[in-house]
């Protein structure tokens, strides 16, 4: 039950923190579980979402202004929804369900089980998707949302690969830090994505060790591979990138 996030929460510790073979774990564990579907996670939004209402309108009463009663929100009519920290996860994405939320155009999801990604047809209006400290492997299926969506939170999974993003052709915000990206070679792949302006990617292999060597040192170099190979960066790691960098990361060849 709420054991599991409570503990980690007052440890500020989460699976994706602990090692993914103990995220592992952590799933087995909850496998025994009923976990929490997309459906029951909106309808749940929908009344915590009527209260608020209700609760603003008792201080629109004490004005005496008038006030018509709450209704819940239909789902084809929300346009942001989190469903972020689900007790019991959210384990499976389901794409009927998903697929509702027509207007939507931020839809958060991170801090589940969820273990892949699934096609997001319906959703005509995504703008922001945040999947974030799941256990997703592999970006994909995005083709449905590929002309509106224009930032991917995608920290804290186990990412290998940069594939499955070329078809998003307003993309100007990619989070894909603490992943399992070995290679500055994938980030070649993100030229397809000309609007691309904003990146994370600390904490993923392919930056060496941050911990054990000179942070700043592993970071600047960092900046100069992803720049070699993406020179239309504005921000990295949440640094504005200066003129100089750029033109510093073009006098030598990249590393793989």
């Amino acid at each position: 039950g709420t054991g599991y996030y409570s503990c980690l929460h007052e440890k500020r510790i989460l699976p994706c923190q602990v090692g993914f073979q103990k995220a592992n774990l952590f799933q087995s564990y909850f496998e025994s579980f009923s976990m929490t579907t997309c459906a029951q996670a909106i309808q749940r939004w929908q009344e915590r979402d009527k209260e608020r209402r209700e609760s603003e309108q008792k201080e629109n009463l004490r004005e005496k202004l008038e006030v018509e009663p709450v209704k819940l929100t239909p789902v084809e009519e929300i346009t942001e929804i989190n469903l972020c920290f689900q007790t019991p996860p959210i384990a499976k994405l389901d794409n009927k369900a998903l697929g509702n939320l027509k207007k939507c155009k931020k839809l958060s999801l991170s801090t589940n089980m969820i273990d892949r990604m699934v096609s997001l047809t319906g959703m005509f209006e995504l703008e922001i998707l945040s999947l974030g400290r799941n256990n997703i492997k592999k970006i994909e299926k995005l083709e449905d949302v590929a002309g509106t969506l224009k930032q991917l939170w995608i920290s804290y999974n186990q990412i290998s690969s940069l594939d499955g993003l070329a078809c998003l052709i307003n993309l100007t915000t990619l989070y894909c830090s603490n992943n399992l990206i070995k290679s500055y070679s994938e980030l070649e792949k993100l030229q397809a994505n000309e609007q691309l302006r904003d990146v994370v990617f600390c904490g993923n292999p392919m930056y060496g060790d941050e911990i054990g060597g000179n942070r700043e040192a592993v970071r600047r170099a960092a900046r100069f591979e992803i720049l070699r190979r993406l020179p239309n960066l504005k921000t990295i790691d949440g640094q504005l990138v200066k003129r100089e960098e750029i033109e510093a990361a073009q006098i030598e060849p990249p590393v793989e």
